[in-house]
């Protein structure tokens, strides 16, 4: 009780603290509660999936670390999800890739269908948590050589235009069982370790093979489709052919959201600038929130300045309506649940702290050139009582404050993760 009573005073005085500066806390935090992060499956298994591999990824991906308590099976990754959704605030979404179905037996990824995922679609319903998708185009024999949809040979890019197509297929199905639309994202890993002889060849057969995986329209009240670039990765050091400005014209000239991912481009380039210069010429936007360490290394999202800066400028720009915020990251190094929880929490905290700016006010001193004025007030919001706020949302939304969360987690690793 004595908690709950000092987390209460608190926010009263940041309340008037931040009313004098024009913010209405409350309506931020309204607008808050109804913002869903799209948690990625795949954290919890380190990509591994349910396909009864050899559970190696390529591709140019790796996972560090072998912290005990993997999830092994559905079952098992849908508990660990449970843990981690009850521990952050708000109600929030699940990104799935394709390689997470539920297979009786063997079955290649141009074969799966709604029925490998009906599982997930029924617990999605029973936890209220909507769904998003993803086609898998690694992680598969016909992927070996590092490409795909992009693949010189015709039957190899037939196969992956068959996975797209049957992905799309699983999305509008989950879409249509929720009554939202499932975004379905398509990354490939195709490129070359050293320098190509062509950029163009492999650049056209990708755009070819997309066409024929969207030739067919689908309702966008069902599924969302978003393609992802990136700048390199391990194994296509040299060449990537779905870059940032491939993908960027494909979703401009096919209206398609374009998916940001903050590890994809140089590590001194962030994605926040890019969201109101993209968002002038496609529809809506995906965002895959990471933390990329020197290169695309997807650590756990911690609170750091990109992370503001990315929310920021979506709430600045009154994009909350046209962009879809998931993340991406995977650490076995550390408990996978506790990794989920704290991401997640810093991307809610990062919104919420976007949502308590004076943005009007502020945008006013920059129409008026008083930057004085425009500067001396994004300083001083930095010292603001934001922490008093979130602990008040916590606390409202019936979820841990502070660090009580990570008692939960220990215990949950001593009672299941522990005995896997």
């Amino acid at each position: 009780m004595a908690h709950s009573m000092n987390v209460q005073s608190s926010y009263q005085l940041a309340r008037e603290r931040y009313a004098a500066v024009g913010v209405d806390v409350d309506h931020a935090i309204e607008r808050l509660k109804k913002i869903a992060i799209s948690l990625h499956c795949w954290q919890g298994d380190d990509v591994g999936g349910f396909e009864g591999g050899d559970g190696e990824l390529g591709s140019g991906l790796a996972v560090t670390g072998n912290y005990p308590g993997r999830a092994r099976s559905p079952e098992e990754l849908r508990s660990d999800l449970e843990m981690a959704y009850s521990l952050i605030p708000g109600d929030h979404r699940l990104n799935l890739h394709a390689c997470y179905g539920e297979f009786d037996g063997p079955v290649d990824r141009n074969e799966i269908g709604v029925e490998h995922f009906q599982g997930w679609i029924d617990w999605g319903k029973s936890q209220a948590v909507s769904l998003d998708f993803n086609p898998t185009f690694f992680s598969h024999p016909k992927a070996d050589d590092g490409f795909t949809l992009s693949a010189a040979d015709a039957g190899i890019r037939q196969f992956w235009i068959e996975h797209g197509i049957a992905s799309r297929k699983i999305a509008a199905a989950m879409g249509k069982a929720q009554g939202n639309a499932c975004v379905n994202n398509f990354w490939i890993p195709d490129g070359f370790k050293d320098t190509p002889a062509s950029r163009k060849n492999p650049r056209t057969r990708l755009a070819d093979s997309l066409d024929k995986i969207f030739s067919d329209s689908m309702n966008p009240a069902e599924t969302l489709e978003s393609v992802e670039c990136k700048l390199f990765g391990i194994g296509s050091e040299s060449y990537v052919v779905g870059s940032h400005e491939f993908y960027m014209g494909y979703a401009i000239s096919r209206q398609k959201l374009l998916c940001l991912d903050a590890g994809h481009f140089h590590p001194t380039e962030g994605i926040a600038d890019k969201i109101s210069s993209v968002l002038m010429y496609v529809p809506e936007l995906l965002l895959h929130v990471s933390r990329g360490v020197r290169w695309d290394s997807d650590h756990v999202v911690t609170y750091s300045d990109e992370l503001q800066a990315i929310m920021q400028e979506i709430v600045r720009g009154d994009f909350l309506g046209r962009v879809h915020i998931g993340l991406d990251f995977f650490d076995a190094s550390i408990n996978r649940v506790a990794a989920w929880v704290i991401g997640t929490r810093n991307a809610v905290k990062a919104m919420l702290a976007a949502l308590l700016e004076p943005t009007e006010r502020l945008q006013q001193f920059e129409l008026e050139g008083n930057y004085t004025a425009r500067l001396a007030m994004m300083e001083e919001l930095k010292s603001m009582p934001f922490g008093a706020v979130w602990d008040q949302y916590c606390e409202m939304t019936d979820t841990p404050v502070g660090m009580d969360w990570l008692a939960k987690v220990e215990q949950y690793e001593l009672d299941v993760l522990s005995k896997r």
